[in-house]
């Protein structure tokens, strides 16, 4: 049976920040994981780039049993109704699975006092202390990276998408280390800079 990884969509989700994780994970998953999408409702949700995605499951469907809750960034997370989605990113971290959260969703894990006691990362900490309020604790586990990944808890700012992918990776060992390095290298450097595997196929082997 596939591993269901949770990527939560909201009314203008950022369409890149996603689009690394979900196909590195078909990629270099060897068919083990499968991306499933969760909105607010099951009603169509634009991104910011206008494509147009219908989510598998509503808040109040969400399985039970999934492999790790990705909060995709985008300009939807400040608003009230954003708030709804706080109950499934505490049972997520309460289980210990993988909690990805990225740009503003880096953030709104601040808001709701999961950033405490983990090592974290946002777009700004200021901005980060201002939003979430006494609800913050954890400036001290503040650190000025594209991305952080602690105790199964991952954050990025919105410029890391690489980065956050790679961080999510492997801290499911969705691949071997080195397979996944080699995918973000690949990338990140750039088809004629890095060192390009002899078949893309290498990557599931």
């Amino acid at each position: 049976m596939k591993k269901t990884i949770l990527f939560v969509i909201l009314e203008q989700y950022a369409d890149w920040e996603s689009a690394y994780l979900a196909s590195a994970l078909y990629m270099l998953g060897q068919g083990k994981y499968e991306a499933k999408t969760v909105s607010l409702t099951t009603d169509r949700v634009a991104s910011i780039g206008g494509f147009h995605v219908v989510p598998d499951y509503d808040i109040c469907s969400v399985p039970e049993d999934y492999e790790a809750v990705i909060l995709v960034g985008g300009m939807s997370w400040r608003n009230a109704e954003a708030g709804k989605i706080a109950p499934l990113a505490k049972q997520c971290f309460e289980k210990g699975k993988v909690l990805g959260a990225i740009c503003d969703a880096s953030a709104f894990l601040g808001t709701i006092g999961l950033l405490n006691h983990v090592e974290h990362t946002s777009n700004n900490l200021n901005d980060l202390k201002q939003w979430a309020g006494e609800a913050y604790t954890g400036e001290a586990n503040y650190i000025a990276k594209q991305a952080v990944s602690h105790k199964n808890v991952v954050t990025a700012n919105g410029t890391a998408a690489l980065e956050f992918a790679k961080e999510v990776l492997l801290a499911l060992e969705a691949a071997p280390e080195e397979k996944i390095v080699e995918w973000f290298q690949f990338h990140k450097l750039g088809y004629y800079a890095s060192v390009v595997p002899k078949d893309a196929n290498s990557w599931n082997d």
